[in-house]
């Protein structure tokens, strides 16, 4: 009984870290889902004025593609432990000092912009830290890198799903200003959770504690690092594609759908609902089957659920139960894409300097989402919706089809250790050194 009472608890504490990662994954989300509603909320209501609610919004966005760009190589450099519990504790402060000043007569325009903007800026840092410390978190727990990012997928669909609805519940009774407060606190517990259960580890660098490189320096070799990798450099083309059909798609063409088609909000919202229910569901079936699945057939499948049958169900505008049943599979697709993908980028990105290719990946997908938006409501206004549904369709199929057709793509199906990143000359020293996670 002893025996098997302490094996017990041993491998408890061997799966802490990794729970307390994907715990942390769906507070931040929800946190972050909640400021996204609460935030342009706030500006609404003290101002009225849409045009600075869209600059502030703005504000956000461009802070997360400057840190998703720039923030890589210190990453790479600092403790990653410190980096993510550090990063949390900003956004929090971020959002904290927003109602503050507010209530102290103090928030100018440009004042807000900033603060908004360092939210933004602070969540690259956060999450590519915490995709860093997934795989000591996972290689303790004895688990596959489809379970364990299927997991933290899973925890993120939540975390969106449930902080969007609790900002307009908390909106409505408390106010927008405390609503931000509940968001500082949000943060504030999943900078707790890490620092409390994620214990630090050792991770090789690939400099020396004699003179690194410039900064410069390390984020091009990150680049490089990209470049020679032909399925990533593959895969980053994909992303910037679907990402910018993506943002077509919920930016400008779902909300048309809702005004001229379904002329409901709560029909609307339901559509939002199914989708994220359905890739909810997509994460957990890909944390527990997909290990044994051929990667570039799910992948293919995947990315037409989400792209080509959604698009068609759209133009074909059935009847509502149709439409939310249809939109719940393609969710199913969604839900895969995302947790297949960092499997593959785990297994291929050298240890040293995955804090700059994840960055560099999160930058190609957000660089090309208003590039699809614009798209999108220049062919609305042009050919109308059924048109621009159907043109967005097909040219998502097109971009799906292309890992049957390029054998570069045959590289998914193997599962092969990343390669130690050899640093240039330049960034070289005579001795290795250990950096403290």
């Amino acid at each position: 009984m002893t025996s098997s009472y302490t094996g017990g608890s041993a491998s408890s504490r061997r799966r802490t870290p990794l729970g307390a990662l994907v715990a942390a994954s769906g507070i931040s989300s929800l946190g972050m889902a909640a400021t996204l509603v609460a935030v342009p909320w706030f500006v609404l209501h003290s101002t009225g004025s849409g045009t600075r609610t869209g600059l502030v919004a703005t504000a956000e966005v461009l802070g997360l593609l400057c840190s998703a760009v720039l923030a890589g190589p210190v990453v790479d450099r600092l403790p990653v432990r410190a980096t993510s519990v550090g990063a949390d504790l900003l956004t929090a402060s971020a959002i904290g000092l927003i109602p503050l000043l507010h209530a102290w007569g103090a928030l100018p325009l440009p004042v807000l912009i900033v603060l908004v903007f360092l939210v933004g800026a602070a969540r690259g840092p956060s999450d590519t830290s915490k995709q860093l410390l997934l795989p000591g978190a996972m290689e303790r727990a004895g688990v596959t890198a489809e379970r364990a990012t299927g997991a933290v997928e899973g925890a993120r669909r939540i975390g969106m799903m449930a902080g969007a609805p609790l900002a307009g519940l908390l909106i409505s009774t408390a106010g927008p200003v405390r609503t931000l407060f509940a968001d500082l606190a949000a943060m504030a517990a999943c900078a707790l959770v890490v620092a409390t259960l994620v214990p630090a580890t050792a991770r090789p660098r690939p400099v020396a504690d004699g003179p690194r490189g410039s900064y410069t320096q390390e984020l091009r070799f990150g680049i490089g690092q990209l470049r020679k990798d032909r399925l990533l450099g593959a895969m980053v083309g994909v992303l910037m594609l679907t990402n910018a059909l993506d943002g077509a798609l919920n930016g400008v063409l779902y909300p048309a759908y809702g005004t001229r088609v379904l002329r409901s909000s709560a029909l609307f919202g339901a559509m939002v609902t199914a989708m994220g229910a359905g890739a909810l569901l997509g994460a957990a079936l890909y944390g527990w089957a997909g290990h044994r699945l051929p990667r570039r057939a799910v992948f293919v499948g995947a990315f037409v659920l989400v792209g080509a049958v959604r698009c068609a169900a759209l133009a074909a505008e059935p009847g509502a139960t149709v439409l939310l049943a249809v939109l719940a599979l393609s969710g199913i697709g969604s839900g895969i894409v995302s947790p297949l993908m960092m499997s593959v980028a785990y297994e291929r990105v050298p240890e040293a300097v995955r804090g700059r290719v994840f960055g560099l990946l999160v930058a190609a997908a957000l660089a090309a989402t208003p590039l699809g938006m614009l798209g999108a409501g220049l062919a609305l206004d042009a050919a109308g919706l059924v048109p621009a549904l159907l043109g967005t369709g097909a040219l998502y199929l097109t971009v799906t089809l292309a890992p049957l057709v390029f054998p570069v793509w045959r590289e998914l199906d193997s599962r092969a250790p990343a390669e130690r990143a050899e640093p240039p000359a330049e960034l070289r020293s005579a001795a290795p050194a250990v950096q403290a996670s």
